[in-house]
């Protein structure tokens, strides 16, 4: 089964597999599986198709350097705000009961690729070895706020035997 869907940016309709996002399952007990097929470039730190498991599909907003309070952290400095994305990365998916393991598509926007070296070292941090995410990586001109350096959205997989958390 596929629901047409405007894209947000360009109003035209895509396609979104659903079928597979409706059933019960378990992320852990049946996990998402990478594809990496032979024919395409190696990939390295990430899989070129997932196959998520059964359950419904979690968006996580594009995250950047900011606490709580709306502060920027790390303004100048790199690994610190790579490391404050992913936690609030974190605190975002387990506001929904899930973690890391369950991600199965990464978007991440820099502002440079000189970086990339230390983005890779803090997500292979939080992300586990064997993750299935396929991964998108965009070097922009800048974020929001001319501070910040880094912005990265999730989509993950919630089993329909599990309830997210308020």
């Amino acid at each position: 089964m596929q629901a047409p869907l405007p894209h947000r940016r360009t109003g035209r309709w895509r396609l979104l597999p659903l079928a597979g996002l409706i059933a019960a399952g378990s992320v852990h007990a049946q996990a998402a599986r990478a594809i990496d097929p032979p024919q395409l470039p190696p990939a390295h730190g990430y899989s070129h198709v997932v196959i998520a498991p059964p359950g419904r599909l979690v968006s996580i907003a594009g995250q950047v350097a900011m606490d709580s309070q709306g502060r920027v952290v790390g303004a100048g400095d790199f690994r610190a705000q790579c490391v404050q994305v992913f936690e609030n990365l974190r605190t975002a998916l387990r506001s929904a009961g899930l973690d890391f393991r369950d991600v199965v598509r990464t978007d991440m926007y820099v502002t440079d690729l000189g970086q990339l070296a230390v983005l890779r070292e803090v997500r292979a941090h939080y992300l586990p070895a064997d993750a299935p995410a396929t991964s998108t990586l965009v070097k922009v001109d800048a974020l929001v706020r001319p501070e910040l350096m880094i912005e990265v959205a999730v989509d993950a997989v919630l089993p329909d035997s599990r309830t997210p958390h308020p």
